[in-house]
């Protein structure tokens, strides 16, 4: 990390946005987290501690705490977002105007629909002044909190808003790598927690190593043809944005999705599964509208299409693998995706 006094902000006090902030402050950097519960803020600013979502976790002295979410703002040139993607527009539409001019990053994972629109697209909207960019990558918050050596990616088409996260957030156990395709990395960003909830249940099935690598396998390829249909660069799917991210949500019990999709292999309904959780698992909501999508798009998705005719059309689940496994043979690698690079559809 440089010298950079930059002023930083967090808007987002569950554990990733707490894990964010925490990294840049242990780094001596000027960062301030919010959130809206008072009672957690003065937690973290007494204790040390997010006792909700990082409980357990020793959070530095010096990382500042607020919920006034205007003069957070205000006394940042960097505002990162890791808000619910439920809550986002509503976020966005109450502090837009105080974005202007701001260099903005957003952390969240999902899709909104209507209208298939990525956070960074709602951002555009909420807040047309504001300069805009996506972080995403194999990053679960647990194990970044712990110290563990991990690596993300910045991607927007400001290089100077890519370096400006590379300098503040960069650090011995943290590699920032930037990108172009924003498009392509936040939507794998979304993509992959349907496949975990997949993963998940094939663990709590019993299923072997092969079929779990079969599974991770076909789903980038899926991800991968679906993400090529609209638009993204294919070779943003063979980095840390795309498979990286991929293979340690479809195979840590610390994701929230795998853990969805653990419950419902064990025969738990979808709302026991979620209600035990206790957190958003971003992957339910995004089923839904990626089989609309894909649907309407004509994309060829199997596994979206199985996992959604067990989790909300009440299939048999060995009726849905059968018809998976005797499904027409294909190609292997579509090497017409990842020599594809057509321009990001409009919105």
């Amino acid at each position: 990390m440089t010298d950079s006094k930059a002023a930083v902000c967090v808007l987002g006090g569950g554990s990733f946005g707490t894990t964010l902030a925490n990294l840049m402050a242990c780094e001596g950097q000027n960062v301030t987290l919010w959130l809206r519960d008072q009672d957690v803020a003065d937690h973290i600013r007494t204790q040390h501690e997010n006792p909700r979502y990082l409980p357990g976790y020793k959070l530095d002295a010096r990382l500042q705490v607020s919920t006034d979410i205007e003069a957070t703002i205000a006394a940042a040139d960097l505002v990162f977002l890791a808000i619910p993607s439920g809550a986002f527009r509503s976020v966005l539409q109450e502090v837009g105007p105080s974005l202007a001019g701001k260099q903005v990053v957003s952390t969240t994972k999902g899709i909104e629909q209507p209208g298939f629109l990525m956070m960074s697209q709602i951002v555009e909207q909420e807040a047309p002044q504001a300069k805009v960019a996506v972080l995403s990558g194999p990053n679960l918050a647990k194990e970044m909190a712990a110290g563990e050596l991990t690596a993300t990616v910045i991607a927007s088409e400001d290089e100077a808003l890519c370096n400006a996260v590379q300098d503040v957030l960069g650090s011995k156990n943290l590699r920032v790598y930037a990108s172009q395709d924003r498009y392509g990395v936040e939507l794998g960003g979304a993509l992959k927690n349907v496949y975990a909830i997949i993963s998940g249940m094939a663990v709590a099935l019993g299923m072997g190593e092969n079929t779990k690598s079969m599974l991770i396998t076909r789903a980038l390829a899926e991800m991968t043809r679906f993400a090529v249909h609209m638009g993204a660069n294919p070779l943003t799917f063979l980095g840390l944005a795309g498979v990286g991210d991929l293979i340690v949500t479809c195979m840590s019990p610390q994701s929230r999705n795998f853990r969805v999709g653990h419950a419902l292999g064990k025969g738990e309904t979808l709302e026991e599964g979620v209600a035990r959780l206790g957190q958003v698992a971003e992957g339910v909501n995004t089923l839904k509208t990626l089989k609309q999508k894909a649907d309407e798009e004509g994309v060829y998705m199997p596994l979206v299409a199985g996992l959604h005719a067990i989790v909300f059309e009440q299939q048999p689940l060995g009726q849905v693998i059968g018809k998976l496994m005797s499904a027409e043979q294909k190609h292997d690698v579509e090497f017409s995706a990842f020599m594809s690079c057509t321009p990001i559809k409009e919105q």
